[in-house]
């Protein structure tokens, strides 16, 4: 694994201390991850998988919201997961934290229930975004369930031109799928089902958007 391999929090290594408050005070964190949550139910005994988890508190508010499901999350950035680690100590939450990247997730096929993801896909190229749906359909368990949170297709005209300001940072390729609101088709491009947008939010950036999709009731694996 090499450093070229993965992005940084907010692109830069330099900006990684200020990851937090930036997305608090920009994206309204805590609405949309909390719909996020409402939306996976998460249950007793699951197995979540909470992938470019960054600093862990997605993980960490699965935990809260369901303590007694297994909470993992993966990053490629073993700066970023030791901040995730003493987050989570300090929450007194029991998460375990591996890195790796999406495109070759360390797992064994079917190993999650559930698998997470927030402002996350909008970071990775079109093909990669492709090559990560099918790893996330590979270790979903049959009829497991994805559930992100991105960037989405813009509302308005107001919300287009703020989303500039994410796709220039972020990077036009990057972030061209997002903008055409072709999430659901990639997801389903890499294996998954019934993908579909369920919710939006407006933010200073641009609208942000919530996804479902599901692993195949019978895995590919499985013929």
């Amino acid at each position: 694994m090499t450093d070229a391999r993965y992005v940084t929090a907010l692109r830069f290594r330099s900006l990684t201390g200020i990851y937090d408050p930036v997305v608090r005070l920009t994206t309204r964190e805590s609405n949309f991850k909390q719909r996020l949550l409402r939306q996976a139910n998460l249950r007793s005994g699951q197995r979540v998988l909470d992938l470019g988890c960054g600093t862990g508190t997605l993980a960490i508010d699965a935990k809260r919201a369901q303590p007694e499901a297994e909470v993992v999350g993966l990053d490629g950035d073993p700066e970023i997961l030791e901040r995730a680690r003493a987050k989570s100590e300090d929450a007194q939450a029991v998460i375990r934290y591996d890195e790796g990247l999406s495109t070759d997730v360390p797992y064994e096929d079917g190993s999650f229930d559930v698998v997470l993801a927030t402002l996350f896909f909008h970071h990775l190229t079109g093909e990669d975004k492709r090559r990560t749906a099918g790893e996330i359909a590979r270790v979903l368990k049959p009829s497991g369930e994805l559930h992100v949170a991105d960037w989405g297709r813009p509302s308005d005209p107001l919300m287009a031109l703020l989303f500039w300001q994410i796709r220039v940072f972020d990077g036009l390729e990057q972030t061209r799928e997002n903008g055409a609101g072709a999430l659901p088709a990639t997801f389903e491009e890499g294996g998954l089902e019934e993908a579909a947008e369920t919710d939006r939010l407006r933010t200073v950036f641009g609208t942000l958007a919530l996804y479902r999709a599901r692993a195949p009731e019978v895995s590919n694996g499985d013929d």
